[in-house]
């Protein structure tokens, strides 16, 4: 598993004895250049296949400094890469393999399972495998907590509770690193306290102080007990309630919470 400096992305190599596949390829063209190196020459191994959990510019930085690999990625690929909200159009590589709900792939003494798991993106994909007993989760967790962007809280909700079915007992992350599979509850636990104290707040504030009141919600009222939050953890805690008074979200959820104390 590799960490680059730029957002601390994360990329998995698997071996094949000289041949990788790799499970997203980091960030910056820096970062890759770096990753090609520790694998391409200090190991002397051949990065033959990069499959991508989704199709960000701070996840797919090798599919360029690796260009004889296949590319796979979702069906769904190009509604990620659109949604970015800062978008670097030269990073584009067309995937040459594109598959839909599910595929596998054996790669040396592992069967890689990847299953369609929208969540953050709509082309997600979760990397299951049983061999290795883990599983890569891209960005539907970020550490222990969950960042919304443009997504549906309760879609990645289940995305995640979906990567909890599979019982690894090792969670790989789009950011940060590796976290034992604890961190799948703490997501979930992060998300439904966010969701508690956004709908508490839109359903009692006057309608001039929600911004306001969302935008100072702690991230520790959101954590799973136990957990101290990373510094990358803090910042994108940040970025969701950012995202959160942006796009409104919870507002249906406190809507529906207001209708049914009516009744």
């Amino acid at each position: 598993m590799f960490v680059g400096d730029d957002h601390e992305s994360v990329a998995t190599a698997f071996l094949d004895g000289g041949d990788v596949l790799l499970v997203d390829s980091l960030g910056s063209m820096e970062d890759a250049r770096w990753l090609q190196r520790v694998l391409c020459v200090d190991m002397g191994a051949t990065v033959r296949i990069i499959a991508s959990t989704h199709f960000m510019g701070d996840h797919i930085a090798g599919m360029a400094v690796f260009p004889d690999a296949l590319t796979i990625a979702h069906r769904n690929h190009r509604h990620a890469f659109l949604s970015q909200n800062r978008r670097d159009d030269a990073s584009y590589r067309e995937p040459r393999v594109v598959f839909d709900s599910a595929m596998r792939i054996r790669w040396g003494r592992h069967e890689l399972r990847f299953l369609h798991n929208p969540g953050k993106t709509m082309d997600h994909v979760s990397v299951d495998a049983p061999s290795a007993d883990l599983v890569c989760a891209g960005d539907n967790i970020v550490g222990n907590i969950a960042y919304l962007s443009k997504a549906d809280p309760a879609q990645l909700r289940t995305a995640i509770g979906r990567m909890r079915q599979f019982g690894r007992g090792v969670v790989v992350g789009g950011h940060i690193g590796r976290f034992p599979a604890a961190v799948l509850d703490n997501a979930i636990h992060y998300l439904d306290r966010l969701r508690d104290a956004v709908v508490g707040i839109r359903t009692t504030a006057p309608a001039e102080e929600v911004d306001e009141r969302i935008d100072a919600i702690p991230i520790e009222a959101c954590l799973a007990p136990g957990v101290d939050p990373v510094a990358f953890e803090r910042a994108w805690h940040r970025h969701t309630l950012a995202a959160v008074v942006a796009q409104s979200t919870f507002a249906l959820d406190a809507a529906l919470a207001s209708r049914e104390a009516r009744v």
